[in-house]
């Protein structure tokens, strides 16, 4: 009877006992996608999850979906020779092989990131994922770069653009073994900017890093001069309620708040609060990285930016500065892009 007894047990724990414990520790989720939603609208930046990724393995992704600006039409193209014209696009061919490389990984992660997530179709050009222009990353045929650049640039520098793609061919970036979607810029006037300034939404890959080796870019320190009625002019025609006038100008302008990379988040203008993006529009910076500046002698404002761009994700200028300084494409992309990891698809 007591074996009995002791059988009765083990059979009490097995077919009720377990089974209870393993419903009520289990939190069943239903799967989602992570990278539904319009263009930012999302409070975080996509990611693509490993549950999603199973399209990968399909021989489609062999090629992508692009939407010519020019031709309008839909071009099928396979996705390494797409990789190479954004490349050549995006950077300038001169620059460090390996900066070319960090940027053929970016553009080929961002391609897969916005044809998984925009698989039927990008709001803005229905019938493909991606396009041809800067609304998503810039392409250009072989034909089109001959045609800006001429025969000598392709003799010279085309074979550099090959050797940075071929070299990593398949390579994405992917954050907790998901597709990240790698946003990039030309500089950042030497620390790049936290995503959720820019976008209103919180990314851990993109955050906040310092950029140096950028101070050969063009457009790292740039200088815009206005007449005062000029500056006054924009800002009433923007912001008609702050009635701004010559005698006053000086104070009604006011900062509010910088980001920690010493970004114009907010400012004040005549009592209204104003976001640095809507100034920078206002007046075609560079950047939201600006100084305003008055010199009363000689009665002119000048506006001061530094950087190029939103300044989230990698910075181009700073990409080849690491380069020409000995970093390798791994190190660059692990710089700009916080706790990632890099593998074939």
């Amino acid at each position: 009877m007591r074996r009995i007894g002791i059988y009765m047990s083990v059979v009490l724990i097995i077919t009720i006992i377990v089974p209870t414990v393993i419903v009520k520790t289990i939190k069943f989720v239903p799967i989602t996608n992570s990278v539904e939603g319009k263009g930012f609208e999302n409070k975080r930046l996509p990611v693509v999850r490993k549950s999603e990724q199973k399209i990968l393995q399909n021989e489609d992704i062999q090629y992508i979906k692009v939407f010519n600006i020019k031709s309008k039409e839909v071009e099928n193209l396979p996705i390494e020779e797409y990789v190479k014209g954004v490349v050549a696009a995006e950077m300038p061919a001169r620059f460090h092989i390996e900066a070319l490389k960090a940027q053929a990984i970016a553009a080929r992660t961002y391609a897969i990131s916005r044809s998984i997530r925009f698989s039927d179709g990008h709001p803005d050009h229905k019938d493909a994922p991606l396009c041809s222009g800067v609304h998503c990353q810039a392409y250009l045929s072989l034909e089109q770069l001959e045609d800006i650049h001429g025969k000598d640039w392709i003799d010279n520098y085309w074979g550099k653009i090959e050797e940075a793609v071929d070299t990593t061919k398949s390579m994405v970036i992917y954050y907790n073994g998901e597709i990240i979607e790698p946003l990039y810029h030309s500089s950042s006037g030497g620390m790049t900017e936290d995503a959720i300034n820019v976008f209103a939404m919180d990314s851990p890959y993109l955050k906040a890093v310092k950029s140096p080796y950028e101070e050969d870019a063009p457009k790292y320190r740039d200088i815009m001069t206005l007449t005062v009625e000029e500056f006054i002019d924009k800002l009433n025609g923007k912001f008609p309620k702050v009635k701004m006038t010559k005698t006053d100008f000086l104070e009604k302008i006011k900062l509010v708040e910088r980001t920690d990379s010493g970004r114009i988040k907010k400012i004040a203008i005549g009592g209204e609060i104003i976001d640095g993006r809507e100034i920078r529009e206002l007046f075609g910076l560079n950047s939201t990285n600006f100084n305003i500046i008055y010199d009363k002698n000689i009665d002119l404002i000048e506006i001061e930016t530094y950087g190029n761009g939103h300044g989230v994700g990698m910075s181009q200028w700073g990409a080849n500065g690491m380069a020409k300084n000995g970093k390798s494409f791994e190190e660059i992309l692990k710089h700009y892009y916080s706790g990632i990891d890099i593998g074939e698809m």
